[in-house]
């Protein structure tokens, strides 16, 4: 039971963090940049990216949802075992992972909602060719843009440590495993 307790939170988490990782397209536009190569540009394709993410349908979103609700309840099922196996690496997960599912609602989501559901973006062909010229990026979105891209990172670095956590798991029970042969 406990390999299948563990197969679904990996499953969960990697199906987060591919979510997060195709993010990786408007966030790669933002992150670590220095000012005079974070141009009007790439901000304003990083802001048309999660303008159309504000977008998405709301079935998409309870998905998601659904998703992350079944990894965070096996996590907190496989913890009730007593285990001390279980309370390191479970209570190390549930830790990460609590704190990913927490930012991803309470920052990214309002945010996306607050700042790019209500943005117009009439110039979106101009995007695609370099050429014309795009107007100047609002200063008050590029705070929520860049802060975006760093809770986006912050949610995937988390995730990762539940991977690397139930890895350690399942390393130190079959390493037990053959030590009781």
């Amino acid at each position: 039971m406990a390999g299948l307790r563990m197969s679904v939170v990996v499953g969960a988490t990697a199906f987060l963090l591919g979510l997060l990782f195709t993010h990786w397209i408007a966030d790669s536009l933002t992150l670590w940049k220095t000012p005079p190569t974070q141009t009007d540009a790439r901000l304003w394709a990083a802001a048309t990216y999660y303008s159309i993410l504000s977008r998405m349908p709301p079935t998409l979103l309870y998905i998601h949802g659904s998703v992350a609700l079944l990894g965070a309840t096996t996590l907190f099922w496989s913890l009730g075992d007593g285990n001390a196996g279980n309370f390191m690496f479970d209570g190390g997960s549930i830790l990460l992972y609590t704190s990913a599912i927490m930012m991803y609602m309470f920052s990214v989501l309002p945010n996306i909602s607050e700042n790019f559901k209500p943005l117009t973006l009439p110039f979106i062909n101009k995007l695609s060719a370099p050429t014309q010229h795009l107007p100047p990026f609002p200063a008050s979105l590029k705070s929520p843009t860049l802060e975006l891209a760093s809770s986006h990172l912050v949610c995937s670095v988390a995730l990762t440590g539940v991977l690397v956590l139930q890895a350690g798991r399942w390393w130190a029970e079959q390493k037990d495993d053959d030590e009781e042969e």
